[in-house]
């Protein structure tokens, strides 16, 4: 099982940022929320406090745990474990050259999010009501 964290970061109108897979990698040009696998024995927030870090830029301040689910794909099985996000140092940017885009809960059905992304939506939805 390979353990996944990922963040929702929102801007000032309310869009969440989510960051495109790049070429050689497993769903190659997906969207997704940004964020990566955990390092042997690290916890869950350090793991996203750096991979936000490496990824985007940004300091992690705050965050909570938002959902956490097992999904499956034909050759691996994923624990997803996305985290609110809502205070962070810094300006998000494209640190390892993916693309990135902000975008609205709504935009987030029709954007080509990952499959084992798409559960992560209505918790997004709950959480900004």
């Amino acid at each position: 099982m390979i353990h996944v964290v990922a963040g929702a970061l929102f801007d000032e109108q309310g869009r969440v940022l989510i960051a495109q897979r790049p070429p050689g990698k497993h769903m190659a040009g997906g969207w997704e929320f940004p964020g990566g696998k955990l390092e042997p024995q690290e916890l869950p927030i350090a793991g996203l406090q750096r991979e936000l870090r490496e990824e985007l830029g940004v300091e992690v301040i705050e965050a909570t745990q938002l959902i956490k689910y097992e999904h499956g794909y034909s050759d691996r099985r994923v624990l997803l474990d996305l985290w609110l996000v809502p205070r962070y140092t810094g300006e998000p940017r494209s640190v390892e050259g993916q693309p990135l885009q902000w975008v609205t809960l709504d935009e987030l059905e029709t954007v080509g999010l990952l499959e084992a992304d798409r559960p992560m939506i209505p918790a997004l939805r709950a959480a900004r009501t």
